[in-house]
């Protein structure tokens, strides 16, 4: 079974993205900040990860960094809300930056999360 790892401040948006996931048959793993997601990868590897941009004690760019420093070809999910507009885009566009493969802004769909983690998870040839 493919583990996906979900770190998200917001416990709500957390346990909505493990529930539909999970309903979709990955196996999921949640921590509330960077510092607990870097610290789960490293004891059990994950083979997706989905990251929040603005968290407490250690953000989500450098969660990415330190992510992709562990495993380059890691698929890295970064999701935002951002702010109004530009902020949040920005934000995103830095996380591409930083290593993240997607994007996604928040609010985003249950149809936009499940094809994106398909898609990353495909074999590649």
């Amino acid at each position: 079974m493919v583990r996906i790892l979900i770190i998200e401040d917001e416990r709500q948006v957390r346990e909505v993205l493990k529930q539909i996931l999970e309903k979709a048959g990955y196996e999921v793993e949640t921590a509330e900040d960077g510092r607990m997601g870097v610290q789960q990868f490293r004891k059990c590897p994950a083979e997706l990860v989905i990251t929040d941009i603005l968290m407490p004690n250690k953000n989500g760019l450098e969660t990415i960094e330190e992510l992709i420093g562990l495993n380059p070809e890691l698929p890295i999910i970064a999701i935002s809300g951002g702010g109004p507009g530009e902020k949040a885009q920005f934000a995103l566009d830095v996380a591409k930056m930083c290593g993240a493969i997607r994007v996604l802004a928040k609010p985003f769909s249950r149809k936009e999360i499940l094809e994106t983690v398909t898609d990353l998870l495909k074999p590649k040839n």
